[in-house]
């Protein structure tokens, strides 16, 4: 087994658990899993994302489902709450269709903002970063948007197949979002939301941050508001073509 295989398999064999997987390469641990029925890419390969190694954790694998070449592309995130309201969903929907001609867009695959990337960007190219196993469809309604993206698009993954989703997964996959993008928009965005992950994530590897501004009394969007007031550039229906 050469050092390649031994990282997809301590991936497998620790369904995806970073710290664990670290802890087996240190120890030179001996494993023997059958790896080759396992799409994947690692932090050895010459595809493997420059931009990936300015993670402080980059993940050692990578499982997908598509077309990896993608993940090279120039691509740009698009995030935001997976509770979308109706100026969410235009706002995300102009941006998606102005950019999706220049860019390859990568969103979480979730409900939401998420959701409204990909399905806007079907008919370009996009990716999905997912907190599950590759073959694990969550949550279950977006299985259109999975089964379309795993065979025309990239669905990646640093978990195995039947790795159930956790909480603790997609804040922590958030950081691939981010270092694959060359800056980050926020369409919408609460308060307190899993977007500012995101956010930060980004901030860490100065990125530049996009946010759509809110009505005042619009709790939906008072985190894009406070991230503006925190500095982030305000993007306005103007600016969208000048990205």
């Amino acid at each position: 087994m050469n050092k390649r295989q031994k990282l997809i398999a301590y991936a497998v064999k620790y369904s995806g658990d970073y710290n664990k997987i670290i802890k087996a390469i240190n120890n030179n641990e001996k494993v023997s899993i059958d790896t080759s029925k396992y799409h994947a890419i690692t932090i050895l390969d010459d595809i493997y994302p420059d931009n990936l190694k300015e993670l402080t954790s980059p993940p050692i694998v990578l499982f997908y489902k598509g077309n990896i070449n993608l993940i090279n592309n120039e691509i740009v995130g698009i995030v935001g709450s997976r509770e979308i309201s109706s100026y969410g969903t235009f706002v995300t929907t102009k941006i998606v269709n102005e950019l999706k001609n220049k860019y390859t867009l990568v969103s979480g695959l979730a409900l939401g903002v998420d959701a409204c990337v990909h399905s806007n960007s079907l008919d370009k190219q996009t990716i999905g970063v997912i907190g599950c196993g590759i073959d694990y469809i969550y949550p279950k309604c977006n299985q259109y948007l999975y089964e379309n993206m795993s065979k025309n698009h990239l669905i990646i993954s640093e978990y195995p197949n039947a790795t159930k989703p956790q909480k603790y997964y997609f804040p922590f996959r958030n950081r691939i979002i981010s270092a694959l993008s060359k800056f980050v928009i926020v369409t919408q965005a609460k308060e307190k939301s899993g977007t500012m992950y995101t956010v930060n994530e980004a901030l860490d590897l100065c990125r530049d941050i996009y946010v759509v501004p809110y009505r005042i009394n619009d709790s939906d969007g008072d985190g894009c508001n406070s991230l503006i007031q925190q500095g982030a550039n305000i993007l306005l229906l103007e600016d969208i073509k000048c990205l």
